[in-house]
């Protein structure tokens, strides 16, 4: 982490670099928007590491190495774990690391000091609760950020990582309060605007008469980023989003005989899988009494939309890198699908084309997708979370009833071109992300 690559030896590295260097600053001339960071904890791949990395040095999206346009220049860390990089990347980066987060966003005064705010919210010690469900500090990170905000009758861009709440209620007062006060808020998931393997593209406003996200990590924490996958799709249809009117968690022989009942489609979740693995695979049902697959339990979470349409997020086996969509137009005999490609090194290069999307958030004081989707899936997850407790009865939602109009993200999405460079081959750096 400390072997720091200056800009002359990057600039020497090959001119194709460059150019993509010099191309990068078009939309960077003006002084560098000053951004506070506010995490939970700063470790090796945590996302505090695997987004803030994307801040500190060149972004590399579609292939091309650009300059954020930003510039990092306070640290909130809620807790200083073992193998803690906060006070190292700090020290490194000559950038103030404060006791509180208003210290943070007033840099040590008394009113608001930065152009946007980073919250980080996701991973730590933090409590459990009855639910399985880890208590993370969103909302009191939203608080505090926003009493700055009022103290100095000012606001900024900000951007909330995943979910806004493991609560409904804190969920709905975070928009509520963004809304009321013109905040620009972001939120949401990374995976959405990752390489679509195969490419699948659906027409504008398409009828979807069925869908199904898939994904292979643990409860709530990644169905989160599986609702925010298949809604992502589905906003697009006709008429807008009007919102979800019921959410049931099913599990083990439930999940089969919901299928059975015509709830959700075997043969699309065939199609989502197929995307993954190629074709010629087994049946969806008989693939999860297959090894690996039949170590891990499986489950799923049916949507059932106030428009009709229902939609189910599977966990299908233990693979982190697994997320796979496809769905049915009611124009087509034959269900669409892809997978969700995350490119070398697991996980963390998913961050890259977040980090592209909430730089242009910060600059252009509007997220490029619609944060009501997050809401929506927020309100979903919790609505899951209910469903589980209640084992497997159906949860009514008439809360999450609201309509909104999604916006084209396109141009977020990774394309692939990024892989030319950071290829399987490419080693891992150990910390920040410098030379590849």
């Amino acid at each position: 982490m400390r072997n720091r690559l200056d800009r002359r030896a990057f600039m020497g590295q090959t001119t194709a670099a460059l150019a993509a260097l010099t191309a990068g600053r078009s939309f960077a001339a003006e002084e560098p928007l000053k951004v506070a960071a506010v995490f939970t904890e700063f470790r090796y791949r945590s996302h505090a590491h695997v987004i803030l990395e994307n801040f500190l040095e060149l972004l590399l999206f579609n292939g091309k190495w650009t300059d954020p346009g930003v510039k990092v220049v306070s640290f909130y860390a809620d807790l200083f774990p073992d193998k803690d990089m906060a006070k190292d990347v700090a020290r490194d980066y000559k950038i103030p690391l404060f006791k509180s987060i208003a210290e943070a966003l007033c840099l040590g005064g008394s009113e608001l000091a930065v152009d946007a705010v980073l919250s980080i919210g996701e991973h730590g010690d933090y409590p459990v609760n009855a639910r399985g469900v880890r208590e993370y500090p969103r909302k009191r990170f939203f608080d505090e950020i926003v009493a700055v905000f009022k103290k100095s009758k000012r606001v900024v861009p900000l951007f909330n990582d995943k979910h806004l709440s493991y609560r409904w209620d804190w969920a709905k007062e975070m928009y509520d309060t963004a809304v009321a006060m013109k905040i620009p808020f972001m939120a949401g998931s990374s995976v959405s605007l990752a390489q679509r393997r195969p490419a699948l593209e659906l027409p504008r406003r398409p009828k979807i008469a069925e869908a199904v996200s898939i994904h292979g990590g643990p409860f709530e924490v990644y169905d989160f980023h599986g609702l925010e996958v298949l809604q992502s799709f589905v906003e697009s249809r006709p008429g807008a989003e009007t919102g979800v009117k019921e959410v049931q968690f099913l599990e083990g022989d439930a999940l089969w005989k919901a299928a059975d009942a015509g709830l959700w489609s075997e043969k699309v979740a065939d199609t989502a899988m197929a995307a993954e693995l190629g074709p010629g695979q087994p049946p969806i049902r008989q693939l999860v009494r297959t090894k690996p697959f039949s170590d891990e339990p499986h489950w799923g979470v049916l949507v059932s939309y106030k428009d009709g349409l229902r939609a189910v997020v599977l966990k299908i086996g233990k693979n982190h890198s697994r997320w796979n969509f496809a769905c049915r137009l009611e124009s087509d005999k034959e269900p669409r699908g892809t997978s969700f490609y995350v490119g070398p090194w697991g996980n963390r290069n998913l961050f890259m084309a977040l980090s592209h999307a909430i730089q242009t958030h910060f600059r252009q004081k509007q997220a490029p997708y619609p944060v009501e989707r997050t809401l929506l899936t927020t309100g979903v997850l919790a609505a899951a979370v209910d469903s589980k407790a209640a084992k497997g009865k159906a949860v009514e939602t008439p809360h999450l009833q609201f309509d909104y109009t999604p916006r084209d993200f396109g141009k977020m999405r990774e394309r692939g071109d990024s892989w030319k460079v950071i290829t399987d081959k490419t080693p891992q750096p150990a910390g920040i992300k410098r030379k590849l």
